[in-house]
């Protein structure tokens, strides 16, 4: 059970891991021990995640978000397992945080009159130098 907020708590069943073989650097280490992490939360399933929430998370998940609606979630950082796993949960924790903060709204502005007369002054100043590059009439 991993425990996000007060009233959030996901269950043991939404999540699943699997331990791979690291790649990189280790020695034998890396080549003996099954140390990756491999995290995989179903999102789209869970009944702890509002509706709203859900949809934040897709976007802010981006590609390690499934077709089927899970997210998945990679880490081998260190050698260790546990800390990896570790990691993993605490990396799919804060990404439900942010996921539950609701964007404000943006509240559409108008331009100051006094910024549309300079904008179209300079537009009309920059005109005027480009029309004088022209050729020279012959009288």
């Amino acid at each position: 059970m991993l425990r996000i907020t007060d009233d959030i708590t996901l269950q043991d069943w939404e999540m699943t891991e699997s331990f791979v073989r690291s790649s990189g650097p280790g020695g034998q280490n890396v080549n003996k021990v099954s140390t990756a992490v491999e995290l995989r939360f179903e999102a789209a399933r869970s009944p702890s995640l509002p509706d709203p929430v859900k949809s934040r998370l897709k976007r802010l998940a981006g590609r390690r978000w499934t077709k089927e609606g899970a997210i998945i979630i990679q880490c081998d950082e260190t050698r260790s397992q546990a800390r990896n796993r570790e990691i993993a949960r605490n990396r799919l924790a804060e990404l439900i945080t942010r996921a539950m903060v609701k964007p404000r709204r943006r509240i559409a502005t108008k331009p100051t009159y006094g910024s549309v007369k300079r904008r179209l002054a300079s537009k009309k100043a920059r005109s005027d130098v480009k029309a004088l590059r022209g050729k020279i009439p012959e009288d």
